[in-house]
């Protein structure tokens, strides 16, 4: 793991019946107080299916593993997982995903499983041709005199914000339901809204 990339924490737990609203309430405290922490990179949350058990996914995110990391052994983060063990129902499920599986997060239906790596290659290569060929035509040429240290260092950094902020948002939003599909079923839709 390359612990400068971006981390995705998720936890699903299952609430009891009668505790829902608590839980609720829950969330947006625990929410409220991962967005003090540096590097904080947004949060969401999988509510149940209908029909379902009551199992809600809190996803979060981090910019790297180190602030990650900060906040998952913090004593507010530890105060607020005392506080939900009463409204929960056996032991929470936990995922922590490093690395370019981040983009694959869409910010409005978020994924219980990260999809296939070829579908990441396939889609990255979707947004990364596009944004390269641009930068090679129309601004590389611009930074011929500067050293190719200082050339690459600034064709990377548009390169990875574009691709983080504007390109793979976009891509994983249009792809959704492709990249969630398992093998010949269809996805569930899942709503976003955070641990």
């Amino acid at each position: 793991m390359d612990f400068s990339d971006p981390v995705t924490l998720s936890v699903t737990r299952r609430v009891r019946p009668d505790r829902v609203s608590e839980f609720e309430m829950w969330i947006h405290g625990i929410s409220q107080a991962a967005r003090t922490f540096d590097g904080y990179m947004g949060n969401g949350v999988i509510p149940p299916t209908q029909g379902g058990p009551l199992e809600y996914t809190l996803v979060i995110r981090f910019d790297q593993y180190q602030h990650f990391s900060t906040w998952h052994e913090s004593e507010v983060r530890k105060f607020w997982l005392e506080r939900v063990t009463p409204l929960l129902e056996g032991e929470p499920v936990v995922n922590v995903t490093p690395g370019l599986e981040f983009w694959f997060t869409p910010p409005k239906a978020q994924m219980l499983r990260q999809p296939p790596r070829w579908k990441m290659v396939l889609l990255t290569l979707l947004g990364l041709y596009p944004v390269s060929l641009l930068l090679n035509l129309e601004v590389v040429p611009l930074l011929q005199d500067l050293p190719l240290w200082l050339r690459v260092l600034l064709t990377s950094s548009v390169i990875v914000t574009t691709m983080t902020y504007l390109v793979m948002p976009n891509i994983t939003k249009g792809f959704t339901g492709w990249l969630a599909r398992a093998p010949g079923k269809k996805a569930d839709a899942m709503v976003s809204s955070g641990d």
